[in-house]
């Protein structure tokens, strides 16, 4: 009897994917043809310095198993990954957080624990995160600027992070929050938003198969530019939603207050799932623009994991704003 495996749509076989080496290659010389926009060049001529430690040394190897998490696209540089992100705390450029995010302290990293928890407390990082059963996850992100990536994260599943924390039946939804230290990040004092950095997901989207605690990428440790040293991946909704350098974990009955959605509420929902059907009051959200490549592509329903996360939100007006 021969059995015959259907991949999901986030599933590829490893051998279709691009080495990093090769793909860094033909990205040199496609840049040598001048296809690439120059902010993407300058990521890459950045780039010794962007991946080092902030001591100098080069960023830890993590060890890690392969999975099939994967869409089976062409990957990210590590180059444009680490130089060109959202991280309001260290300035509101693209370029930004590559410039200044050395000045976060990572090292102790300590994680409140609180609200309707059976273990409530203080928690070093390592309390948290297994890291002798780490493992790669291929992931499309969607930023709801309308541009993309395809990043391999190193972590572990939120759910194995949350269920160490015992929330109880009552809790509804998790909040997180980001490390806010005025003499590190100064740029909160003189932006609109209201820091701390604030995020959440309902229980179910973040006991989801597909939700993700990263604390490195491309097989390294967490850059500080890509929220170093944890940080939240949520495949199927806009990338602001992916809060970086988590100090807190809440449990609560009650729907958390985001941070853009406190902000501009009439841009930026709770829920911000990936809806090409539905575009933000700013940016179009039918196509994409995917750092590296020159023409835009179609934006899919839930990023690509509808599959996996439709049945959420089964009860819900997809043609609403959320």
């Amino acid at each position: 009897m021969t059995l015959i495996k259907t991949l999901k749509q986030w599933q590829e076989s490893e051998n279709n994917v691009t080495p990093e080496r090769i793909y860094l290659n033909r990205r040199k010389f496609m840049t040598k043809s001048g296809v690439f926009a120059a902010s993407a060049v300058g990521g890459m001529l950045a780039a010794n310095k962007l991946l080092l430690a902030a001591d100098g040394t080069p960023l830890k190897k993590l060890p890690h198993q392969k999975t099939q998490y994967n869409p089976g696209e062409e990957l990210t540089t590590e180059q444009a990954i680490t130089s060109y992100n959202n991280f309001y705390e260290f300035g509101t450029n693209k370029t930004d957080p590559a410039k200044n995010a050395h000045r976060l302290t990572i090292e102790p990293w300590k994680v409140k624990v609180m609200g309707l928890t059976e273990a409530p407390g203080v928690y070093d990082i390592d309390d948290l995160i297994d890291y002798n059963n780490l493992e790669e996850r291929i992931y499309r992100l969607r930023c709801v600027e309308a541009w993309s990536m395809v990043i391999p994260w190193v972590g572990v599943s939120l759910a194995s992070v949350l269920e160490k924390l015992k929330p109880l039946s009552t809790a509804k939804y998790v909040r997180f929050q980001t490390k806010l230290d005025t003499e590190e990040m100064p740029w909160t004092l003189t932006q609109g938003l209201d820091f701390p950095y604030v995020e959440g997901l309902r229980m179910d989207e973040a006991l989801n198969p597909l939700s993700f605690m990263a604390v490195g990428l491309y097989g390294k440790e967490l850059p500080k530019q890509n929220g170093a040293p944890m940080r939240l991946v949520v495949p199927w909704k806009y990338g602001f939603k992916s809060i970086k350098s988590i100090v807190s974990i809440e449990f609560t009955d009650q729907k958390p207050l985001t941070t853009w959605e406190k902000s501009a509420p009439h841009e930026y929902g709770f829920y911000a799932n990936v809806n090409p059907n539905v575009d933000h009051p700013r940016w179009r959200q039918g196509k994409e623009r995917r750092i590296g490549e020159f023409r835009r592509r179609e934006t899919l329903m839930f990023n690509g994991y509808e599959e996996e996360v439709a049945h959420m939100y089964k009860d819900m007006d997809l043609t609403k704003f959320y």
